[in-house]
């Protein structure tokens, strides 16, 4: 039985370049989420694409590493898997200087305030900073969302050439999320053109109904936009409008002076 992997038209070959084992592991991490964060080797085969011997060799071997625990019938994973994401949080030491100029905007508009960068036709989060749950979706660092209904993925898709713009939107699952959702593809680059001109991007009770969110860019020294600062809060409390008008400024600063922390650090 072929797996899922092999029968994708597109996907790449086993070669110099590509290690299809490497490849297959990593789909068996992801196979674990908040929805299924305990499995049976049956389940992680069919979540992951593979053969029921294919995916319990790679649970063994991520056993065997002190990734993936087991009780016998069931597998998770372990607190060690955070090494891998740590990696790359570690490796970008600008989010420990982001975080006090978060935590401070947080403390001045009592709204919660996230991170996040673009990964495909996601956002992922790499920092956040919560002032109380507002959300039903639970969310932390490496949490990803889609970019077309998102203010940080709008903002994240403004900075993006035109050719890769679209490129993303055409390969985004532009499903409602609510009555509000934008997914015709002609007002969402209409939307993202918005934002580029502008500078900052609002989204009102797309992604979550209640949900009013404001993205500013996080910039490097060549000007380009590497991330993206939000804030969020509850539209019963805040109107989208009054967000607009006594936040923004606040997020944008925010947004300019970790830009600028951003242009002066040497790795």
């Amino acid at each position: 039985m072929a797996n899922a992997a092999d029968t994708q038209p597109h996907a790449p070959k086993p070669g110099d370049a590509y290690v299809q084992s490497f490849a297959r592991g990593l789909e068996v991490i992801r196979s674990f989420s908040a929805d299924a964060p305990q499995q049976t080797l049956t389940e992680v085969a069919g979540r992951s694409g593979l053969t029921r011997a294919g995916a319990r060799r790679i649970l063994l071997t991520l056993e065997t590493l002190g990734y993936v625990r087991t009780d016998g019938k069931h597998f998770s994973l372990t607190p060690r898997i955070l090494d891998l994401g740590f990696a790359y949080l570690s490796s970008m030491p600008i989010w420990n200087l982001a975080e006090p100029v978060m935590e401070s905007l947080v403390a001045e508009i009592k709204e919660s305030c996230s991170a996040a960068v673009l990964d495909g036709t996601d956002i992922v989060y790499v920092l956040r900073v919560p002032t109380h749950k507002i959300m039903s979706i639970s969310l932390g660092v490496g949490s990803r969302l889609p970019a077309y209904c998102t203010s940080m993925g709008r903002m994240l898709l403004a900075g993006l050439p035109e050719a890769e713009l679209m490129q993303c939107l055409r390969n985004s699952d532009r499903t409602a999320r609510t009555r509000h959702t934008v997914t015709d593809m002609k007002e969402l680059v209409a939307k993202v053109a918005q934002v580029r001109k502008q500078g900052w991007s609002l989204v009102n009770q797309e992604l979550e109904e209640g949900l009013v969110s404001m993205a500013a860019p996080i910039t490097n020294r060549a000007g380009q936009t590497v991330a993206a600062l939000n804030i969020s809060g509850q539209a019963n409390r805040t109107s989208a409008k009054t967000m607009q008008d006594t936040m923004l400024p606040h997020l944008l600063a925010a947004a300019q002076a970790i830009s600028r922390l951003l242009s002066v650090h040497r790795p």
